[in-house]
């Protein structure tokens, strides 16, 4: 993964010119000639953020190990906010934690990027189906409980451009999504789909939120995050009744991973543990690639949690959740 179009100018188009040049070195696997160039255009221009960052990338292909987690710590100090997500790179050189290698800042960034494109390569290169099993995991867990078809309130987190609205619009009463990108957030509102929107962090954005849901979904969302325990702890809270159906890449391990794509893999026990935690039955779990990488699927697990009182049978909350919905629907008609 190449350094993404960001603070890419030094000041001078003749060495912004060597950057590109550095790239296209490093795709033709001239990583060590890559570096070279870097090594001599940063001498020159020692603020240089997007450069430190691909010299960093170029010298750890070229197995140069100690050089890019040099290269990548100066790309750090120069942007504590760490929009180009170094801390992912020194993680996978093993030179910072796993824990906390992904800031939100980049999160932001990479997507801000990327939403014009994003529906497009996602479904199409990609192969992503996240939003279609999970909407067929939610009505498996609804038909298998006696529950309401229809969700008086939904919460989409990291509703990124609305895919995942656009697969569960017709099962919401009201339908609202969160997502720390605000031209991801554009995107869907364009689509015209959702009842609200904001752009916020999802944690924050639960700790504020009145009132519960019924139903929240997080696509391709939490392989952003390492510890699974805070997010499902802050859903349990606004989830009483409801479900909560996700999806995470996985692995063979108990614990948690940060993949060569950066991006986070779940062990099924962590994912456990976690619900667990949280004080939310698992009620589905099982294997599920939601999208694939150089043309192969990604392991991955499908998972719909539920509110104790959603167990048995349909709890006299949702009923009155569904009644109350009915009226509004019918108020707005």
């Amino acid at each position: 993964m190449l350094a993404r179009p960001l603070f890419l100018s030094s000041g001078d188009p003749v060495l912004d010119r060597r950057l590109d040049w550095a790239r296209g070195l490093i795709e033709n696997g001239e990583t060590a000639a890559a570096a070279e160039l870097l090594g001599a255009t940063l001498a020159q221009v020692p603020d240089f953020l997007a450069g430190f960052f691909l010299y960093g990338e170029a010298c750890a292909l070229a197995g140069r190990k100690q050089e890019a987690v040099i290269a990548f710590r100066r790309a750090l100090a120069l942007d504590p906010r760490d929009r180009l997500g170094a801390r992912l790179y020194l993680s996978r050189l093993g030179a910072a934690p796993v824990a906390g290698a992904i800031s939100a800042d980049y999160v932001r960034a990479l997507f801000d990027q990327y939403a014009a494109r994003f529906d497009e390569e996602l479904t199409g290169a990609l192969a992503y189906r996240g939003p279609a099993l999970l909407r067929a995991a939610i009505e498996r867990v609804v038909v298998a409980r006696g529950l309401p078809r229809r969700f008086s309130r939904v919460l989409d987190l990291g509703c990124g451009t609305g895919l995942m609205g656009a697969a569960i619009r017709d099962l919401a009463r009201e339908l609202e999504g969160i997502d720390l990108s605000p031209a991801m957030v554009a995107a869907a509102n364009a689509k015209g789909l959702y009842d609200r929107l904001v752009v916020g962090d999802l944690l924050d954005f639960l700790a504020d939120a009145t009132g519960s849901f019924d139903l929240m979904i997080a696509a391709d969302v939490l392989v952003y995050m390492d510890d699974l325990r805070p997010v499902l702890a802050a859903a349990a809270q606004r989830l009483t009744p409801g479900l909560l159906a996700f999806t995470v890449e996985t692995h063979d391990g108990e614990n948690v991973i940060l993949r060569e794509s950066l991006r986070y893999a779940h062990g099924e026990a962590h994912v456990r543990a976690a619900a667990t935690a949280a004080g939310i039955e698992i009620a589905l779990l099982e294997p599920a690639s939601t999208r694939t990488e150089k043309g192969l699927p990604v392991a991955g697990l499908l998972a719909v949690l539920a509110g104790t009182r959603t167990r048995h049978s349909v709890a006299p909350e949702y009923e009155s959740r569904e009644e109350t919905g009915h009226e509004r629907q019918q108020g707005r008609d």
